[in-house]
């Protein structure tokens, strides 16, 4: 069996198969899952359309069963399809996925009942540890059965529940699915909407043969780009591979910032529900909670990661979460990520008015970002102590550690993250005009990169 040290990461279980993740080590982790969730009556478990998603799936349904568990098999599934699943019937789960990830790679996204984050903290490392120590288990009188159960109608009718899109405008959509799961749930949700839905790649295959089925890198969006264009479309949305994420496009094929899509959502949300909480992750743009604050809302900065932004929405009772890699997260789809509902949110917000999308959304656009830019960089720590030095001391300059470093003026910020599994620092930037970004953004990436003195 491969070392668990090499796949068990911050949120989930992630590695190459089967050099790093194979089905003995898959088999392990549902033994150890039940055990840490002290005798589960049954778990779900979802899979996407990867290549090692079914023997993966198939081990850890044996490992689950052979501890007396029954295993609530839903089969092909959106990793946020697994969340409902688990949070409709009230059961932990595990969704076969390595997301963005290469075609080589296979993982495992875990949750106990009604889709409460499993992370390091919350059972992954104790998992981790049962396997290392090995088997040591009382004595099984009964092994689990496993039942097939098709979610998928269910899931729509729900996410179609929390939104509503009963008076839109017809809108002509192009979506590009990345050769994933939203391959599966696009024509499911969008069946009886107003939509010319243009599809594209929408063929599971997990050898992902036209690019990444990772929307937050811009060459992965060209393709939806030029569809957009061609067909005259309303709207363009790029899903990752499992589809919990959703990248926006406007009708003029430009990009839209993730953190205007949580301002669109926040105020939605906060129309609903006077003076709810939003929670935002520290490297969303300050146009968020400021807008937040416009609208009566109160906004929550947290650390960056679904975890953290769980556990923040549940002591804090908000009522939605966004984050800048384009994660959102709903009060009432159990606090869980939706790249599916938050594409459902923006189509309610451009149908129910008359204007093209990049009017709607020039409320929501203040400040001009860097986006995500990353660094190798060899001394993590080092780096971020000699790039706090060269700030702190300056008037007007707020600095925090809450996650990496950031540095906050009134005319700028940016904050400076290590990467958990490489040896990354990860920059984003943000200022009041693309004069004072590119400015800020150099200079930080030359005390980073070693050829601007501190």
């Amino acid at each position: 069996m491969p070392d668990p040290g090499a796949v068990f990461k911050a949120y989930d279980i992630r590695g190459v198969v089967p050099d790093q993740l194979d089905a003995d080590l898959a088999r392990a982790v549902g033994e150890a899952f039940v055990d840490v969730l002290d005798n589960p009556a049954a778990v779900v478990v979802g899979q996407d359309m990867r290549t090692a998603s079914p023997e993966l799936a198939q081990a850890f349904a044996a490992g689950v069963t052979s501890r007396g568990a029954d295993v609530i098999d839903i089969g092909l599934a959106s990793t946020d399809g697994l969340y409902f699943a688990s949070g409709h019937l009230d059961l932990p789960g595990a969704m076969f996925t390595a997301s963005h990830n290469p075609p080589e790679y296979g993982g495992i996204k875990l949750c106990r009942p009604g889709a409460a984050p499993v992370g390091q903290e919350t059972g992954l490392a104790q998992i981790r540890a049962l396997i290392e120590q090995g088997p040591s288990h009382d004595t099984v009188l009964s092994t689990g059965k496993i039942e097939r159960r098709d979610m998928l109608s269910a899931y729509a009718k729900h996410l179609l529940g929390l939104v509503d899109l009963s008076g839109i405008r017809r809108l002509t959509v192009a979506v590009d699915a990345g050769n994933g799961m939203a391959g599966l749930t696009v024509p499911e949700v969008f069946a009886d909407l107003p939509i010319d839905l243009v599809p594209m790649y929408f063929e599971l295959d997990g050898t992902f043969p036209h690019h990444e089925a990772n929307p937050i890198e811009p060459a992965n969006l060209l393709d939806l780009q030029a569809k957009v264009r061609e067909v005259g479309a309303d709207i363009g949305l790029a899903f990752d591979g499992d589809a919990d994420r959703c990248w926006v496009i406007d009708e003029n094929a430009e990009s839209v910032s993730p953190s205007t899509i949580t301002a669109l959502i926040a105020v939605r949300e906060l129309e609903r529900e006077p003076g709810a909480t939003i929670i935002h992750n520290l490297i969303t743009s300050r146009a968020v909670p400021e807008i937040v604050r416009e609208h009566g809302g109160t906004p929550v900065r947290d650390r960056v990661g679904h975890s953290f932004i769980k556990a923040t929405m549940a002591r804090t009772g908000a009522i939605f979460g966004g984050e800048h890699s384009a994660h959102f997260y709903f009060r009432d789809f159990w606090r869980a990520d939706s790249g599916m509902l938050a594409a459902l949110h923006t189509l309610a917000a451009l149908g129910g008015q008359s204007r093209p999308l990049s009017e709607l959304l020039k409320a929501y656009q203040r400040y001009p970002a860097s986006g995500e830019i990353n660094s190798h960089v060899d001394d993590q720590a080092g780096t971020l102590a000699r790039v706090k030095d060269a700030y702190a001391g300056r008037v007007g300059v707020t600095v925090d550690e809450l996650d990496g470093l950031t540095v906050e003026h009134s005319d700028w910020w940016f904050n400076l993250r290590p990467s958990n599994t490489e040896p990354v620092l990860r920059l984003n930037a943000e200022a009041v005009d693309r004069t004072t970004m590119e400015g800020l953004r150099d200079e930080v990436l030359g005390l980073v990169r070693g050829t601007v003195n501190a």
